[in-house]
């Protein structure tokens, strides 16, 4: 059965409301480990003569603290320039001669590098990625050139971006200490301070083979393609991993809020619950687990689709909100943020949106849900899960990022089959558990020139 074959039947059976463990009829992932302490992932996929190979470094923004913000992106960039045996810009070049693609990104608990190229240049991929591992050359030059395009990149994805700048500013109102509250990009003020030193060491510490993980999707055999990154990787030394620094955040009981004004089109409403994570949890114990599983079906049941709770009663029956929805990533490594967010409707108050945000957490914790919409958020979540997963980069991204941030692959395989488990007990039991004051960030953000009562909390 081929990965397209298993996601249909897998949703049929879903869609047919019988709840056994989707994950079950996966193609299965072969792990291996080398000498050097590097992990190695293989799924089979033969839909295509391709492969998607991807190495992921265990760090990312989360491990940085200030005034040494945005270096774990900065050692992304960086990774594109020259090795000891290969100058800045051979390593593109190779793969696009050979008809492939590459990229690579940074996240707040990772670093990936990523090629989707023809299988039989998979060991290309793999001998680039190795030389690039231990021998990459950090050249001044280079390094200032960078460093203004990523100061240009801050630029245009935060600073001219009023809802992104606000977005920064709410979660670092709503983390005292966690590392989450900190931009993967980088304050402004700790990029134009940062050295070339610094950004070597980095590099040194935590872009060892001991950090990464090796994930390969394709038409590819598991034990050629673990044979074929013994002889690439194998021979890179280990390091001595840092133990990353303390990330929880300080308890502060207590409603937080921000108001930022600044020039934009239109208001913004944030409300954010600090909410655990399969990362933040003992994996081994079963309630903690299923709160987990709760908070994502409950982020379903209020944005997952047109029939979801806030698109139908904010938008359509109250008209109070232009664009209101949840999010929620369970697959952090720490605790992370509930939220809620919209814009108000013409001629709404931005107090109006709140007050029918809250009513509607209110609802979930007093009243349980309709089990016709429970079931119908439950459908369409499983079924946005699955065809998410239908291309080989999309299972790439996912065992890599399960792996990346200690959760373990293992636990995405069975995540399907636990959300299946969650009744509407179990989502009011969440609600009334995290959804609570003390928890609780607001964020506004006020258009500047906008008449506005409440000044308090401004952020210029």
């Amino acid at each position: 059965m081929n990965a397209r074959s298993w996601m249909v039947a897998a949703l049929a059976l879903c869609l047919g409301g019988l709840t056994l463990p989707v994950a079950a009829e996966t193609p299965p992932v072969h792990e291996y480990q080398l000498d050097n302490g590097m992990t190695v992932l293989v799924r089979e996929d033969h839909r295509a003569p391709v492969a998607v190979s991807m190495v992921w470094y265990a760090v990312g923004s989360s491990y940085e603290q200030r005034p040494v913000t945005g270096i774990s992106h900065v050692v992304e960039h960086m990774m594109f320039k020259g090795t000891e045996s290969r100058e800045t810009g051979e390593f593109s070049r190779l793969i696009a001669e050979r008809g492939g693609r590459q990229n690579a990104f940074t996240g707040r608990d990772y670093t990936g590098y990523h090629q989707q190229l023809a299988v039989e240049h998979l060991p290309l991929a793999f001998e680039l990625e190795a030389d690039r591992m231990q021998n990459l050359v950090f050249d001044a030059d280079e390094y200032e050139r960078e460093m203004e395009v990523v100061r240009e990149e801050r630029r245009q994805r935060v600073e001219d971006n009023p809802t992104a700048k606000f977005i920064e500013r709410f979660r670092a109102t709503a983390w005292s200490a966690s590392p989450y509250g900190q931009p993967v990009i980088g304050w402004m003020e700790d990029l134009d301070r940062l050295r070339l030193a610094e950004v070597e060491d980095w590099y040194q510490r935590w872009h060892g083979p001991e950090s990464a993980t090796l994930v390969v999707v394709g038409a590819v055999d598991p034990d050629e393609a673990h044979e074929l990154a013994r002889e690439h990787f194998g021979e890179v030394p280990a390091r001595d991993r840092p133990e990353p620094v303390p990330a929880s955040d300080i308890p502060d009981p207590g409603e937080r809020s921000v108001t930022v004004r600044i020039p934009a089109e239109l208001p913004f409403l944030a409300l954010g619950w600090r909410v655990p994570t399969l990362g933040s949890i003992d994996l081994d114990d079963e309630e903690e687990r299923g709160d987990v599983y709760a908070l994502a079906l409950l982020r379903a049941v209020l944005s997952g689709g047109r029939a979801a709770i806030l698109p139908e009663r904010l938008e359509r029956e109250q008209g109070v909100a232009v664009g209101a929805g949840a999010s929620y990533s369970s697959m952090s490594r720490l605790q992370d943020l509930f939220m809620l967010s919209g814009r108000p409707a013409p001629d709404v108050e931005l107090d109006e949106l709140e007050a029918a945000l809250r009513d509607e957490v209110r609802r979930l914790k007093e009243e349980p849900l309709e089990e016709e919409r429970l079931e119908r958020a439950r459908r369409q979540y499983v079924a946005d899960e699955l065809f998410s997963q239908d291309s080989m980069r999309a299972q790439a991204m996912r065992l890599g990022a399960l792996q990346s941030t200690g959760i373990g692959w293992e636990a995405g395989e069975r995540f399907l089959e636990g959300v299946q488990a969650v009744t509407a007990e179990d989502i009011q039991r969440v609600a009334q558990r995290y959804l609570v004051d003390d928890q609780l960030t607001v964020g506004r953000l006020i258009p500047r020139g906008q008449d506005q009562a409440d000044n308090s909390g401004e952020e210029e």
